[in-house]
């Protein structure tokens, strides 16, 4: 029988190549880490946006609803007086279709904002915000320059109950933030 030389052959992973192989493991876990993060953060703002339209669009159907046309003989007929700030709209104690002050939108004006809880409850209106307030909705009346008296420029902004900064800026203009909603429409007079 003829004698072959055993030849040792090496097998398995060097030092290098499983710390390169860790590190790149690494690598791979700590992008995922920060995709799920990122993943995470832009789903809640999703969810929190579209609550803040929400919100939004019942406060402009409520504004939408108000009484704003005509009598049957024509003289006009205006909502100056229903109070939208409540958990429960009442016909009186409030402001209605009345023209609201220039910074109603950048502030908390009284009869032209309210404050709704996580749960989309509304808790209240006045200036100051109660402490279990999640959003704040305020909302403009504006008479329409070219026809006053007929038609209405009707704005709800809906935020996060937090300090906006400068986006309620002194110069009058107010910016919607990211989570916010912002909406805007008109609204004629229609023969009762």
């Amino acid at each position: 029988m003829a004698k072959f030389a055993s030849s040792r052959s090496e097998s398995g992973f060097s030092l290098i190549e499983t710390i390169v192989a860790t590190g790149l493991l690494a690598g791979a876990v700590t992008i995922l880490g920060q995709m799920f993060a990122i993943s995470v953060a832009e789903n809640t703002s999703a969810r929190t946006g579209t609550f803040a339209a929400v919100l939004a669009e019942q406060k402009m159907e409520q504004l939408r609803g108000l009484t704003w046309g005509f009598d049957e003989i024509g003289l006009q007929l205006t909502d100056t007086s229903s109070n939208i700030a409540l958990p429960i709209q009442s016909a009186s104690g409030g402001r209605g279709l009345m023209s609201s002050p220039a910074n109603s939108l950048r502030s908390n004006v009284d009869g032209y904002v309210d404050y709704v809880d996580q749960f989309g409850r509304i808790i209240g209106g006045g200036a100051t915000v109660p402490p279990q307030a999640a959003y704040v909705r305020r909302w403009s009346v504006e008479p329409l320059p070219t026809n006053p008296n007929n038609t209405l420029i009707l704005q709800v902004l809906v935020t996060r109950s937090r300090d906006r900064g400068t986006a309620d800026s002194e110069d009058g203009s107010t910016r919607r933030l990211r989570d916010e909603a912002r909406l805007m429409t008109v609204k004629t007079r229609k023969s009762q």
